[in-house]
């Protein structure tokens, strides 16, 4: 069961609601020790004066901003308390806005809120009110002494509350370089050839389709290791060679799209005749893979 990080209340206008917060987010990263390769121990960090070469208790360490080369303006722990926003345990709702005009770009990190104990009716109308509406409620709320802008939203029967970045911190494509000027010409057939092509690739969103396929591999590859297993290294294939101009690349996208298609409407139409009893028998299995066996340990 998912444990609330914090607890608090939605305010707006003269109304309270107590909540709980809930991580809505929870990262798969696969995550690595450092080790000395000679005997596998873990390595640690330690926090080292550049001057001296001696390692800096952690009660001398201070807060220092660099405002040019080897200058800093160091900052005490009170006096950047003076400054940290009001330790509230409110979530103070601002205004209310569409949802579609918000650039998902500005989203961070998502939550569930939940009603505390008593707060079960005034939640439940604040998320009806503002499904009716199509409102977003954009907020501030401090969490762990830092103020964050918030939008809440009402997600499957409950309120989700995203963090958002400040406006500020979202960068201006305007600020990149090597962007195209804006005067590249397209044809019509370029672009009516594109939107086939999207066409062809187009489908309903189902986020379980979608798996970061490199962490599969990293985790199938520790646990074969894990087994004995020696892993032998593939060479890398070949890179594909560059199309020779953009037309060609676009009829041979929706070429392949195609025939991808095609092949899954026959698949689909043995699944059916196979379910039906019409088909053949069932498909015979595949072989299984062949593993190099572990090195032997006996000497």
């Amino acid at each position: 069961m998912a444990r609330a990080i914090w607890s608090g209340a939605i305010s707006f206008g003269l109304v309270n609601i107590p909540v709980k917060l809930y991580s809505a987010v929870s990262r798969k990263t696969v995550r690595f020790n450092q080790l000395d390769g000679s005997d596998n121990s873990r390595v640690r960090q330690r926090r080292v004066n550049e001057s001296t070469g001696e390692e800096v208790p952690y009660e001398n360490l201070v807060k220092g901003y660099e405002i040019g080369p080897e200058r800093y303006v160091v900052i005490t722990p009170d006096e950047l308390d003076s400054v940290q926003p009001e330790k509230t345990r409110t979530i103070d709702i601002e205004d209310f806005v569409e949802l579609d005009q918000i650039d998902p770009m500005y989203f961070d990190h998502t939550y569930y809120l939940a009603p505390a104990a008593g707060a079960a009716k005034a939640y439940a109308l604040l998320l009806k009110a503002m499904e009716e509406t199509g409102r977003v409620a954009i907020a501030r709320v401090v969490i762990r002494s830092k103020e964050n802008l918030v939008a809440i939203r009402p997600r499957d029967g409950v309120l989700a509350m995203e963090t958002m970045l400040f406006s500020d911190e979202v960068v201006a494509p305007d600020s990149l370089e090597d962007l195209p000027e804006g005067n590249e010409k397209t044809t019509k057939r370029e672009v009516d050839m594109a939107r086939q092509l999207i066409d062809s690739l187009s489908a309903a969103f189902e986020p379980d389709k979608y798996r970061d396929e490199y962490r599969d591999r990293v985790l199938e590859m520790i646990e074969r290791k894990a087994e004995g297993e020696e892993i032998v290294i593939e060479a890398p294939s070949e890179e594909p060679q560059a199309v020779p101009d953009l037309m060609a690349a676009l009829e041979a996208s929706i070429a392949s799209s195609k025939r991808q298609s095609s092949g899954g409407e026959k698949k689909e139409s043995s699944r059916a005749k196979a379910s039906n009893g019409s088909g053949s028998s069932k498909p015979k299995k595949k072989p299984a893979a062949k593993r190099k066996p572990a090195a032997s340990t006996k000497k």
